[in-house]
């Protein structure tokens, strides 16, 4: 999907990989970029509306964790002012296993919510028009880190949610992907928990691994927004942009 004239909709665009994904969809021309975000940041939403004049950058606040009804009256404030809406992104997530309740709320209820609550306006079952979702999920989705298996374990239902999204499209009209970030410099990496402390330097063990930059995953990100593949699980690791397989392994054990 070419992202130029678009309208998209990115739920936590101000985060680390999200702040630089939202610059890299800016400078690809959309149309309209709505962000919704829990916490308010005006200097950021300065920086994407200087960065291409031509986009129009809006903000909400949103935490994902509210009711589906709640989420529903804002995405009809948005439908009403933009008419269509042709993506969106589900990229909320925190990485601490002490907050066990808010974690999967954030992580998994969230996305499955929000989803849930645009298919109002997409489902063509409704007469709706369809679009397009793009999870950010984790590689942990598919290969846990065992010392905050209740991260890891949010992150795999998100991915499982979003593979049968994908297969429900011929019904629904709503196509869907996963992202798949693999270890990457942002904030959420640099001081995070174990579940029952397990693993007190999780944080430190986890940053001895090779890494990459949330540039790097960002601009993977839209080329894999620009290959529109329904059902694909985007690995995005070390800079490289990767299609795989439910089936395959990877060792990812700090």
């Amino acid at each position: 999907m070419a992202i130029a004239n678009k309208n998209i909709i990115f739920v936590a665009g101000l985060g680390g990989i999200g702040f630089d994904t939202s610059r890299e969809i800016v400078k690809s021309g959309p149309k309209n970029l709505v962000i919704l975000d829990r916490i308010e940041n005006p200097a950021a939403i300065a920086e994407l509306k200087a960065l291409n004049p031509k986009v129009t950058v809006t903000f909400y606040p949103y935490d994902v964790t509210v009711p589906v009804a709640e989420t529903t009256k804002l995405l009809k404030t948005i439908f009403d002012k933009l008419k269509t809406v042709d993506l969106l992104i589900n990229g909320a997530g925190i990485l601490d296993d002490y907050q066990i309740e808010r974690t999967i709320a954030v992580n998994f209820t969230g996305t499955v919510n929000t989803t849930t609550a645009i298919m109002s306006f997409w489902d063509k079952r409704k007469g709706g028009p369809g679009g397009v979702i793009a999870n950010i999920c984790s590689v942990t989705g598919f290969n846990a880190i065992y010392q905050v298996p209740v991260y890891s374990a949010s992150k795999a239902a998100a991915l499982s949610f979003t593979n049968s999204l994908a297969k429900l499209a011929p019904i629904t009209g709503v196509t869907a992907y996963s992202i798949n970030p693999g270890i990457t410099k942002t904030p959420l990496v640099h001081k995070l928990n174990s579940w029952l402390d397990v693993e007190p330097r999780v944080a430190e063990l986890l940053l001895e691994h090779p890494t990459q930059t949330s540039l790097e995953c960002a601009q993977n990100f839209v080329k894999a927004i620009e290959a529109n593949q329904n059902g694909a699980i985007w690995k995005l690791d070390l800079g490289t942009l990767e299609a795989i397989e439910w089936t395959k392994h990877w060792d990812s054990h700090i």
